[in-house]
């Protein structure tokens, strides 16, 4: 079969404004055992330009495929786009299957199929076995309703589903499609040529925010000697520099990490690792930090969410202020940049709240702080617990993190945006922080620090004038669940975990 996957733009995303792009890994995962199968397979990157939505279509139609696969790391957010595009190529091609896989479409099936008339199939859970069965039925014209992962409309136009998959045991039994991009137009990191990576899928903790953790089903790992050897082969043979970690928790497990740093130093590549960890693994492998950074590592961002511990213990963070401010003070013993995220918009913070939020940020003394509000996914715990709350955005484009969706009991939205932006500044521009910018031993860092401050005081300007001119955040009078529908959360865990019989 001619197959294209398809990743829409999506310029909501405040970190399109570097001009960089990192290629769509999930994409690549699916696309990889397809290109195996024997399949003709075509990656469009709508993120380039970002691409009108119509040149995207016409780009598509072009290469006449039999099926699309649409897919998006904003999943939620990148939903009304990938539904507008649907709509062009189906215009084009009356005839071709459409496929959408990702988070999103994984719990909002049900929803996407009612309203979608171009949406033919939905992959739920990981993409990788279930995208090769999938096509292999398609391609000889066979039935797809036992393929465990699927959602589709049967003979009589009613959404269905069939079993969950089976989460994939050995993640390294399906390689990652590099050959579909030019690595030459992947930068990151101030224009280094980089790529995403993943070690790990999952987290084995309960935050009851996180939308990842139940789409992965359980923590598992590649093997740490075979994902060196692939971040040494990119390194060799595609100059690619810059790592990005998509894993939620790449650290979860001391002994499997510990041997991929080692492996990887065995390499003897010059390389920039990036990526996200809890503060409490970063606490317990204080004796190993030194193997960090000499892997590479340049920067872990740490899933903070809050400095109040009322407000931890709401969202099952598990984590501990002193172990936040720990985590940070070791990194920076080693020279390692460390970001803390914070998230605004639970409901009852005040001014007090956010004021001393501001100080105990300053007091953690993290390099970078990257301000987030609390956006609930439906097949979330937290979801119930904000379902009473009233929207303030109802473009589900903006549904990124970076805007504003959720109004609170005890201000309005532009004060609590004005707090966002004040506590942005007031931690990058504090004396300390610009003793930082100003110098850095190590060249690679300094690099990496005045990036990120040029990137940053860009994406501050442009958020002030989406929310000034474009955002059109106001109390509509619609709660959470009228906006949205009840919670899913009892579809939490995606996929099954089947056990793995004992070699004899």
């Amino acid at each position: 079969m001619r197959i294209a996957l398809v990743n829409v733009p999506h310029p909501a995303i405040g970190s399109r404004i570097p001009d960089e792009q990192l290629p769509p890994l999930g994409l690549l995962c699916v696309g990889g055992p397809l290109i195996d199968d024997g399949h003709e397979v075509r990656l469009f990157d709508g993120e380039f330009g970002p691409a009108p939505l119509e040149t995207l279509a016409a780009d598509i139609a072009a290469f006449a495929p039999d099926a699309i696969l649409f897919g998006h790391s904003g999943s939620s957010s990148a939903q009304p786009i990938i539904t507008a595009v649907a709509a062009m190529i189906r215009a084009a091609l009356p005839n071709v299957t459409i496929v959408y896989g990702g988070v999103h479409p994984t719990y909002h099936w049900r929803d996407i199929l009612a309203a979608d008339p171009h949406v033919d199939i939905i992959v739920r859970g990981e993409g990788e076995a279930t995208g090769a069965a999938l096509f292999a039925a398609l391609g000889a014209q066979a039935p797809i309703d036992t393929i465990r992962g699927l959602a589709f409309r049967d003979a009589d136009g009613r959404a269905i589903a069939t079993p969950p998959a089976a989460a994939i045991n050995d993640l390294d039994a399906h390689r990652i499609g590099w050959e579909l991009i030019d690595h030459s137009r992947y930068s990151y990191w101030g224009g280094k040529r980089a790529v995403v990576i993943q070690f790990s899928r999952g987290c084995p903790h309960l935050c009851n925010y996180c939308g990842q953790r139940g789409f992965w089903t359980r923590w598992r790992h590649r093997d740490p000697q075979k994902l060196a050897a692939e971040i040494a082969h990119l390194h060799r043979n595609h100059g690619v520099e810059v790592f990005n970690f998509a894993d939620e928790n790449p650290s979860a497990g001391r002994k499997p990490w510990k041997a991929f740093l080692e492996a990887l130093i065995a390499e003897d590549v010059s390389v920039t690792l990036v990526g996200s960890t809890r503060a409490d693994d970063i606490v317990r492998d204080a004796d190993i930090l030194h193997l960090y950074k000499k892997a590479g590592f340049e920067r872990f961002l740490m899933g903070m969410e809050n400095t109040d511990e009322a407000t931890l213990k709401l969202i099952r963070k598990g984590g501990t202020v002193a172990a936040d401010r720990e985590a940070i003070r070791l990194l920076r013993q080693h020279n390692i940049l460390s970001m803390a995220t914070w998230v605004a918009g639970f409901s009852d913070q005040t001014d007090r709240d956010l004021w001393q939020g501001l100080k105990q940020l300053i007091d953690y003394d993290p390099d970078q702080i990257q301000a987030l509000y609390v956006t609930p996914h439906r097949w979330t715990p937290f979801f119930g617990i904000a379902r009473d709350r009233r929207v303030v955005q109802d473009d589900r484009t903006k549904w990124d993190y970076k805007h504003q969706v959720l109004g609170m009991d005890r201000m309005p939205p532009w004060r609590l945006f004005l707090w966002v932006k004040a506590i942005e500044a007031a931690a990058q521009l504090r004396p300390r922080a610009l003793r930082r910018w100003a110098w850095n031993p190590d060249p690679k860092i300094r690099h990496a620090i005045r990036w990120y401050y040029r990137m940053g005081r860009r994406v501050w300007f442009h958020e002030i004038m989406g929310f000034l001119f474009r955002d059109c955040t106001r109390d509509r009078g619609t709660t959470l669940a009228q906006f949205s529908g009840e919670t899913l959360e009892a579809e939490e865990e995606s996929m099954v975990v089947e056990r793995v019989p004992r070699a004899a």
